[in-house]
């Protein structure tokens, strides 16, 4: 067995579908899917254990549809199937770089993911394997952010990666206002209190309870998760106090 050279033993790493899309205005750009697999694999000798949940709106975003008059509960669930699409490009991304993948479903979908329980997930990470959840909670009227920290507590992860297109949490939009300040730790009552738009409140009250910290910080920049990992100070903390 692999020293160990991460600071974490299991860590959930949350991609929104937004990160996916690079430049375009919709939809998936390989060129973004294959870096992220090319730093997935670059950490994959410092012994941590990596889930992974990715979100939709790069495909088809629920809530904006039930805005516009879609029945929220089937807004929803086409959300979720979106993260499946996402699920699955990256899963074929990292097996192109040789690492061993599951994509696990929260919506049974049996030729093309293995279904979610729990116990299967932590097998699978346990013996090296990229585990990829898709679908949400499986449930509608919650987010992927819900997903990733419900899916972190229940695997025991030590630690949320938020991996973002910005640097870390600021006080207000940093492209609206070039003087918002980045907070580089910062509690989980004052991202409620604050509004800040790190995840939404349920999973920042779910990780709040169960003492779960979230790091944030830019997925585009090169290393930058081998830095988290390694327990290096990038981005921002949100955690108790």
């Amino acid at each position: 067995m692999k020293a160990r050279k991460s600071k974490y033993r299991r860590v959930l790493l949350k991609l929104s579908g937004e990160a996916l899309m690079g430049d375009r205005q919709f939809g998936i750009d390989q060129k973004v899917v294959t870096f992220i697999a090319g730093e997935l694999k670059g950490i994959s000798q410092l012994g941590v254990e990596i889930a992974i949940v990715i979100g939709g709106g790069n495909i088809f975003r629920g809530l904006e549809a039930s805005a516009e008059g879609m029945e929220r509960t089937t807004a929803d669930y086409m959300g979720m199937l979106a993260t499946a699409l996402n699920a699955l490009a990256l899963q074929n991304a990292l097996e192109l770089n040789g690492m061993p993948t599951r994509v696990l479903s929260a919506i049974e979908m049996r030729e093309l993911a293995e279904p979610y329980i729990r116990r299967r997930a932590m097998r699978h990470l346990e013996k090296g394997r990229f585990v990829i959840f898709a679908c949400g909670t499986g449930n509608p009227y919650f987010t992927t952010d819900t997903a990733a920290s419900l899916r972190a507590v229940e695997i025991g992860a030590d630690i949320i990666l938020k991996a973002t297109k910005v640097e870390g949490v600021y006080s207000s939009d940093p492209v609206k206002n070039p003087s918002a300040k980045m907070y580089r730790e910062i509690s989980y009552l004052d991202v409620l209190k604050k509004g800040l738009k790190v995840m939404d409140s349920t999973a920042i009250s779910l990780c709040m309870d169960n003492k779960l910290p979230i790091a944030v910080f830019s997925l585009m920049k090169k290393n930058n998760i081998r830095k988290v990992l390694e327990g290096k100070t990038i981005g921002t903390l949100v955690k108790g106090g």
